[in-house]
């Protein structure tokens, strides 16, 4: 299970399209707030607007606060089933006609389901935004939905979870950790869904899904690129503005069940077709909800680091480079989200190398932290990795409006990511060990191995004899 976290709180899994265009401007500083317009519309629906001009071209986005923590019990799969069903066609923009649309503006578009929230973009020339506009508000009201696109778009998702996750070692160990390390919590329950509630899910549960979370104050809409922000608000206006908001519950209204303390530690296997064991340790740690104050979530991410963020860093200098137990190695700290933050220690194992073995060796790597500490040069690498980061991203317009949108998305402050950074340039190697001290305990690990399908078919044979 290689990276299946990011390390960084604000990382941007999406990039722009084509290539990359010549500075117009100056580069700004990792310290610098993105210039952000804002406005709220009488329907309730946020505005975001990043003028940047070093390109003609301009990222559209829509965010809606809800994701796969918001099913009811035996509908997991719902939401990501539903946004497949959003390119199904509206009564005027017949199913495929969304797509073609924005690739005849010389665009492109995509969606994504989240744990949290989904989001609906495209990227398009300038002169292309009201278009996409009006496309994306007709089918936030207008969707039509044919049974028969139903049954064959929850055929394709039951096939992509064979293709992505039961064929897929490291995806199978991410989903048994998640369940495992989450007993009540709704992040038990994966993306994708079980594979018994995707079969049993009904076009009434995707119709049920829209008429109840798809409103305008709802959702949050982002634009970044070569606009100007009042004309695009006005734009806004014009076209959402017509659309009515509905009684939705907030992200604070809606109950879920809380995760109960965990009393001792848990133990996953899972077997699939893998030449080389890998082992997860995991915990459970605060989210990010004050991007000013939150001093533990800031120290846990630098401890991330330290273990795994730069060239030199300790998990792959001790478990790759010198005891040679490791092919590869990965710390995270996913505190981005309206659960549980969770921090995750990860190693696939060399030939040979036994996954108690490995196990041991990433525990210790912590604990060392809660004996020793960090030194302030290792922050300080932290910070420059960071930094580089967060620069190289802005040069993305679709990065710009990731981290946005992220932030909003799960009920942070539009510039959550550069008051992030400045609390984290004030961490100290105290607070690092502090965290390191308070947040690992043995009783409260979570851990999952992924081995050798051949290890199963051996002990088939043993029991056999």
């Amino acid at each position: 299970m290689k990276r299946w976290l990011s390390i960084a709180v604000f990382s941007v899994w999406f990039f722009g399209f084509g290539p990359a265009q010549a500075e117009t401007q100056p580069q700004p500083t990792s310290t610098d707030a993105p210039h952000v317009v804002t406005a709220r519309l009488d329907n309730g629906m946020e505005i975001l607007v990043v003028p940047d001009h070093r390109a003609p071209s301009v990222v559209h986005m829509v965010w809606y606060d809800v994701g796969n923590v918001d099913e009811p019990a035996g509908k997991s799969g719902v939401a990501h089933l539903f946004e497949h069903m959003m390119f199904k066609g509206t009564k005027t923009v017949p199913a495929g006609e969304f797509n073609r649309r924005v690739a005849e503006l010389g665009g492109q578009d995509n969606a994504f389901t989240s744990r949290d929230y989904t989001a609906y973009f495209q990227q398009v020339p300038p002169q292309g935004l009201p278009t996409v506009m009006a496309l994306e508000a007709d089918r936030m009201v207008n969707l039509t939905f044919d049974p028969d696109a139903f049954a064959k778009e929850r055929n394709v998702v039951i096939e992509e979870r064979k293709l992505r996750t039961d064929d897929v070692p490291e995806a199978l160990g991410y989903e048994t950790l998640m369940a495992t390390l989450f007993f009540a919590h709704p992040y038990r329950n994966p993306i994708i869904g079980w594979p018994t509630d995707l079969a049993a899910l009904t076009l009434d549960d995707v119709k049920a899904w829209y008429a109840r979370w798809y409103a305008p104050n709802n959702a949050h809409l982002v634009v970044v690129g070569d606009v100007d922000p009042e004309s695009v608000i006005a734009e806004a206006k014009r076209i959402y503005g017509q659309i009515p908001a509905k009684p939705v519950p907030t992200v604070r209204e809606r109950t879920r069940t809380d995760e109960p303390p965990q009393h001792g530690p848990r133990h996953a296997v899972v077997y699939g077709k893998t030449e080389l064991p890998s082992v997860t340790l995991a915990w459970k740690v605060p989210p990010l909800t004050d991007p000013d104050r939150d001093r533990t979530v800031a120290a846990l991410v630098a401890l991330a680091a330290v273990l795994d963020g730069f060239d030199g860093a300790r998990l792959p200098q001790a478990l790759v480079k010198t005891q040679k137990i490791a092919v590869s190695v990965s710390a995270s700290a996913d505190v981005m989200g309206r659960g549980p933050g969770i921090f995750a220690l990860d190693a696939q194992a060399a030939p040979g190398v036994s996954p108690d073995r490995l196990a041991a060796a990433l525990y210790e790597a912590v604990q060392r932290v809660a004996r020793e500490g960090v030194t302030p040069a290792e922050l300080e690498r932290v910070l420059r990795q960071y930094e580089a980061q967060q620069v190289y991203q802005r040069d993305s317009l679709m990065g710009q409006a990731m981290r946005i949108g992220m932030a909003r998305a799960v009920g942070l402050p539009f510039d959550a990511e550069v008051r992030f950074l400045r609390l984290l340039q004030t961490v100290t190697p105290a607070e690092v060990q502090q965290a390191a001290q308070r947040w690992f305990d043995p009783t409260t690990m979570t851990r999952v191995d992924v081995l050798p399908q051949r290890a199963t078919q051996e002990s088939e044979e043993e029991r056999t004899q």
